[in-house]
């Protein structure tokens, strides 16, 4: 972790636990069945549970591959969010927490980058690991406490399908037809 990543990180400490669980709460209780936010919220858990099993793995291929399982999430996610729903938040009169939103993805790749060239057993690693994981919690938290209940409220319910629509092709654009993924990328038509 670089110095000014852990002035940053002194100066503005995570969310709680609570806090997370409440903004997840709320954030579950807007979406519908399976919209985009339902899709976001279930994409959330897979990237969480990602980072997990980066951290617990104790051999570098299994870490590695791990590793790349978390990138394939990430990236698609992130690709689906970049070009449907931050352009969505603009469309809501949002654009200060669009600009954020692509600003903290950015500098999720570039950290994720750098972790592919550090030695997959280091500490360096794994101080890497957590400084994403710690930067990517703090962006789903800002998500699911504001920015998407704000985005779901403004628009109209023709945008909002046009949003799941979009967001679904987006991800699967980036993902594909990945056999690991066929069973747990969407959730149940019965709800995330």
């Amino acid at each position: 972790m670089s110095l000014v990543d852990k002035i940053v990180a002194a100066v503005t400490p995570p969310e709680s636990d609570a806090a997370r669980a409440e903004a997840r709460a709320k954030a579950k209780a807007v979406a519908g069945a399976n919209d985009w936010l339902a899709l976001v919220l279930h994409h959330h858990v897979q990237i969480e549970q990602a980072f997990a099993a980066v951290k617990d793995a104790r051999e570098p291929n299994q870490r590695l591959a791990a590793q790349k399982r978390l990138g394939l999430i990430l990236m698609g996610h992130s690709i689906a969010e970049e070009a449907v729903l931050y352009p969505g938040l603009v469309q809501a009169d949002e654009q200060g927490h669009a600009e954020m939103a692509y600003a903290e993805q950015a500098a999720a790749k570039t950290q994720m980058a750098e972790l592919e060239s550090l030695s997959p057993m280091s500490q360096e690693y794994v101080d890497k690991l957590e400084h994403i994981r710690g930067a990517v919690a703090h962006h789903v938290y800002e998500e699911e406490g504001t920015w998407f209940l704000e985005l779901k409220s403004k628009l109209t319910e023709a945008q909002q399908a046009r949003l799941t629509q979009r967001y679904i092709e987006e991800f699967d654009r980036y993902v594909g037809q990945d056999l690991a993924w066929e069973e747990s990328r969407r959730p149940s038509r019965t709800g995330a």
